[in-house]
């Protein structure tokens, strides 16, 4: 009896001492098989602008005299044909504009008052002396009114030059013009000589303004989306801008309304990413799909999610009987990676009875509705050909791998709240004096997790509505 106790004895210290040694199995080497990280999908964003177009107006209003004469006004006259002359001023009401569609009407009304006389005639020559002068549109009567306009229609190249097509529109008298006592109407006189000046003044505004390069300006706004902008509680926010586009252009009221387009493929990192400023690209095709919808991918490292399990689960001990002999495992702390697959690596380095390293594999989810992600399914790695780990079957006791299961939990309400808060204050601002855009964020999803070697990828789908409004321009540039 006492040999068998002795052998029973001798056979457990041996056990003991065989396991007792440090265990370090080799780390998972695992094919990505059922595993693809697709390509970040291209975020559409159509924002509506509105264009304040004051601006142009003003332009307009310094381009347009505000008095027009005869030539050489008040000293020479003009002469129509042999028997009639006549000199004229004019001068014009502030400009106003009304905008449609895709035309712009500039217009004033004309204020002029005329001075002539006549005489007969015979083969083309005088024979009788000028009449005494007479004055149309003088104080006792009033000035005599005619409604001038200019009608410009616009469209966009894509290399970002508003084009102009100026068309004079025909001068509409409001009252004739008659001199004197001979009754003659000359206002059809008046108005030819009228629409000379005007034409003079279309040759100006087709000079200076009938074409409108804004792509110096569009350059200004794709080197701020080309930026990394820091995002407070988030990381770095980089949003690759892909291309713009126009969707619609029109003219209302006091408002050019131009939908543009972005394909953008943005994301959020911890470590800082490096810009990558360029020249802006043509504009792209049409797609008027309303407000955005974002494919956000955001780059977690490791290091912080290894942080917040260790405060879970180390120090945490766990005891276990092995025939007479009581077994200890001590969590001292772990270190999570990825697999390049669909899992993730818990590296556990434990002490007590043994001390060494396991392996424990899981598979990240989501949970809609605690907004955390979960690591599920988790397992010890027993493909391993260490025999120390073999021998050593109590570690692979499942209340070690439920427990590390329940707290490798990671809430994601506060990230996703933070998320909106930042990026609404992102898409609310100025971003050049005279250009402010203003946007919400209505929901945001996740859309997939990506557990990659060096990080855990997060994907999100962020849904909302962004405009953009221009106080001012400088149609100079």
């Amino acid at each position: 009896m006492l040999k068998k106790i002795f052998l029973v004895h001798l056979i457990l210290f041996s056990g003991s001492i065989l396991i007792a040694q440090n265990i370090n199995p080799d780390k998972p080497d695992l094919i990505p098989t059922k595993f693809k990280f697709d390509s970040l999908p291209s975020s559409e964003i159509n924002i509506p602008i509105a264009i304040n177009l004051k601006p142009f107006y003003q332009m307009a209003e310094k381009s347009v005299d505000t008095v027009f004469t005869s030539p050489k006004y008040p000293n020479d006259w003009v002469y129509d044909g042999c028997d009639t002359r006549y000199k004229y001023i004019f001068r014009r009401s502030p400009l106003y504009m009304k905008a449609n569609g895709t035309s712009l009407v500039l217009g004033f009304t004309g204020y002029y008052k005329i001075t002539g006389s006549t005489r007969l005639c015979a083969a083309g020559y005088g024979i009788s002396p000028w009449t005494p002068s007479c004055t149309c549109g003088g104080s006792d009567e009033g000035e005599r009114k005619v409604n001038v306009s200019f009608t410009n229609s616009f469209s966009i190249t894509p290399d970002y030059n508003i084009k102009l097509n100026i068309v004079r529109n025909e001068p509409q008298a409001l009252n004739k013009c008659e001199v004197c006592f001979w009754g003659q109407d000359i206002t059809k006189q008046v108005l030819n000589g009228l629409k000379k000046e005007l034409d003079d003044s279309k040759k100006d505004l087709d000079k200076n303004y009938s074409n409108v390069n804004l792509k110096p300006r569009f350059q200004q706004v794709w080197d701020q989306l080309t930026k990394v902008y820091n995002i407070n509680n988030l990381g770095w926010l980089k949003i690759n801008p892909e291309k713009l586009r126009i969707n619609s252009i029109n003219a209302k009221n006091d408002s050019l309304n131009i939908s543009l387009g972005l394909s953008a493929k943005p994301v959020i990192s911890f470590e800082k990413p490096i810009a990558q400023p360029g020249w802006i690209p043509n504009l792209g095709s049409f797609n008027n799909t309303p407000g955005f919808n974002i494919f956000l991918d955001a780059v977690l490292n490791y290091d912080s999610l290894t942080q917040i399990l260790n405060k879970e689960v180390a120090g945490m001990e766990f005891t276990f009987k092995k025939l007479l002999i009581k077994k200890r495992f001590v969590i001292d702390s772990c270190k999570l990676s990825g697999a390049g697959n669909d899992k993730l690596i818990i590296k556990v380095n434990f002490s007590g009875t043994n001390k060494g390293i396991v392996y424990l594999l899981g598979k990240p989810v989501y949970n809609n509705t605690t907004k955390t992600i979960e690591v599920e399914d988790v397992e010890f790695d027993i493909k391993s050909k260490n025999i120390l780990l073999k021998s050593a079957d109590w570690l692979f006791d499942k209340k070690i791998t439920k427990q590390i299961s329940k707290n490798a939990k990671f809430n994601l309400t506060a990230y996703i709240d933070s998320a909106k808060t930042n990026i609404n204050q992102q898409l609310n601002q100025e971003w050049m004096q005279g250009i402010k855009s203003y946007g919400d964020i209505k929901e945001i999803k996740l859309a997939g997790i990506y557990p990659m070697e060096q990080y855990l990828i997060i994907r999100s789908n962020c849904s909302g509505e962004l405009s953009v409004k221009i106080d001012s321009i400088n149609f100079s540039l």
